[in-house]
Order: C-alpha cells, then sequence, then structure tokens
C-alpha cells in the first residue's frame, strides 16, 4: 500500500510551509464556527471557507505544476518573513531565559545578555556605553 502511495506522490508537488498554514487556517475557521451558537449565516460562511481552504490545500499537495506551487510558497515566505523572524527571535530569548538575565539598556533600547547568578553588576551597553545597575 505504501509503495501505491509513494508511486501517486512520485511527480507531485507534496507538502510545503503555505500548505501547513492552510490546514492551520482550515482548522481555525471550523472550530470557531462550531462555537458559534446556532447554525447562523456565519457559522456556515465560516464552515463553507475552511472546507474550501482544505480543497485548496489539497489541490497545491497534489499539483504536478511543480514550479508554479514553489513560486506561491517563496511568496508565501517573502510576506511571512518579518513575522517568522519575530516569532523565532522570542522563541530563541525564551530558550535562552533558563541561564541569562535579558536587560533592556534605557538608553537605546539594546537588549544585552548576562548570565544568572552573578549578584548585582553594573552593565555597560554596548550600543551606546550607557552604564546602568542590576542584580543578576
Amino acid at each position: 500500500m505504501r509503495e501505491k502511495f509513494e508511486r501517486f506522490m512520485r511527480g507531485r508537488y507534496g507538502v510545503d510551509q503555505l500548505n501547513k498554514f492552510l490546514m492551520g487556517l482550515a482548522l481555525a475557521l471550523i472550530v470557531i464556527a462550531i462555537f458559534i451558537p446556532g447554525r447562523t449565516a456565519l457559522a456556515s460562511l465560516l464552515d463553507t471557507a475552511g472546507l474550501l481552504v482544505i480543497v485548496y490545500g489539497y489541490y497545491r499537495i497534489f499539483s504536478r505544476d511543480i514550479s508554479r506551487r514553489y513560486q506561491e510558497n517563496q511568496k508565501f515566505l517573502a510576506k511571512t518573513e518579518n513575522i517568522r523572524r519575530r516569532l523565532r527571535r522570542e522563541k530563541n530569548i525564551m530558550a535562552q531565559r533558563k541561564d541569562y538575565h535579558i536587560y533592556t539598556c534605557p538608553q537605546c533600547k539594546q537588549k544585552i545578555r548576562i548570565p544568572r547568578g552573578k549578584g548585582k553588576i553594573e552593565i555597560s551597553c554596548p550600543k551606546c556605553g550607557t552604564k546602568f545597575v542590576k542584580k543578576s
């Protein structure tokens, strides 16, 4: 069975970041529609929109026009680069919070990373040279 599926998918585009986003969006639309009380027009609209997003996502997955799907994905990645960069930065900061304190310079707002457990220290900002005292 697995070989049949692999043979079927050969030459098709498959899943990329845009498809993952589309499936998450479809799930969110359908879940929101579930929590709308009664069967209102809005709930039906959200259900329909979710279904259409799923259909479009599967169309992209099974498409044989790989170059066009690749270009769509690259446009999506270019438009969401700022958001993804900010999320990566915040994730990195959260991972470092275990070992480091992260202070912000009061003058220039530069973030400065200081190891935990150093006690009360005077910090000199590497960007503007401002000195300030913090408890580490």
